[in-house]
């Protein structure tokens, strides 16, 4: 293979795996299962409370609110905060799963994605017989929304680097930056917690919201900046900038596939995420398609031209949003 060692298979879940917890902000008990799928499937959410038998596919298009969290949608079925569950299962390789669940919202579990985490790793990986497509990024693309800026540039493989500023001292400015593995995210990323200020918890609380949201799953920062409330202090220094990488993460696994490129984000949130995205997926001279190939020769990337009728036969049908389909560029990898 090339420089990146993002294994050319794809894979699903070896077994099923359950947990239960409540939603952030109903408060609502939620029990959640992740089960294995078939290949070119993708993710999907499933609301067995409602019988739903269709699904959501995690996809882009299918995002309908950012406050607070990532919504999905589809006609009157929603589920909510998908972004930490998403980003566990972008960072362990998993490209087929059924998600499950008998409420609107993913579980907030203890405010990080490490419980989901722990779940991957003990139901296992297996590998499928179908071959990965990648998004792999040619050229810079950039997205400005007020003082927020994020870009992502050509590189061998998935790199993430993200920057905060907040007015206190206590958070003040903090940068993060890592290579994309199962590895690095399990012991870098995926323990990382939600945050916020307390008096903005006790307004979602007087709003309805965040019903859900204790200091067993909300890092809540003190009134007078210099500390946080809850016992044990953070996980790590710089606790709030992790988390900020974990949401990109999880929401960027929302274009469907993996990626090449490195993303670089200041200020961002999930509603310049999907900005971001949607700017992504317009720019069809920045990227194209990487379908991996196996050979016994030594690896190489080789463009090959195929028609609109065979891509649509190869790509699954959420990969790339419907009206930008026609046209874009498809490349293979062989290893």
């Amino acid at each position: 293979m090339d420089s990146f060692s993002l294994d050319p298979y794809q894979h699903t879940l070896k077994k099923a795996v359950s947990c239960s917890g409540v939603g952030l902000h109903s408060g609502a008990p939620v029990n959640l299962s992740i089960r294995p799928a078939s290949e070119n499937s993708g993710i999907h959410f499933y609301r067995t409370d409602l019988n739903d038998r269709n699904g959501i596919p995690a996809h882009m298009d299918k995002v309908i609110d950012t406050r607070l969290a990532t919504t999905i949608a589809d006609k009157e079925i929603h589920v909510s905060t998908t972004e930490h569950i998403m980003a566990a299962l972008q960072s362990f390789g998993v490209d087929n799963a059924d998600i499950e669940l008998d409420g609107a919202e993913v579980p907030i579990m203890d405010g990080s994605a490490a419980p989901f985490t722990l779940l991957l790793k003990r139901a296992g990986l297996k590998k499928q017989a179908a071959m990965r497509k990648v998004l792999r990024i040619t050229k810079e693309i950039s997205f400005t929304s007020g003082d927020t800026t994020i870009k992502i540039l050509p590189h061998n493989g998935f790199k993430v680097s993200s920057e905060i500023y907040f007015e206190d001292s206590f958070i003040d400015k903090q940068t993060y930056s890592l290579n994309l593995s199962a590895e690095k995210f399990s012991k870098e990323i995926s323990q990382a917690r939600t945050f916020g200020y307390v008096e903005q918890v006790e307004e979602l609380w007087a709003k309805g919201l965040a019903q859900g949201g204790n200091l067993d799953n909300v890092i809540a920062i003190h009134w007078d900046r210099q500390s946080i409330l809850n016992e044990g202090g953070l996980r790590f220094s710089d606790e709030f900038i992790r988390h900020k990488v974990l949401d990109l993460v999880g929401d960027l696994a929302l274009m469907g596939c993996p990626i090449l490129g490195h993303v670089i984000a200041t200020r961002s949130g999930h509603t310049q995420h999907l900005g971001f995205m949607k700017a992504m997926a317009k720019a069809t001279d920045c990227w194209e398609i990487v379908e991996f190939k196996t050979n016994k020769n030594k690896s190489a990337l080789h463009k090959v031209a195929l028609s609109t009728k065979a891509i649509g036969e190869q790509i699954m049908p959420f990969f790339v949003p419907q009206h930008i389909r026609p046209g874009y560029n498809v490349a293979t990898v062989s290893c």
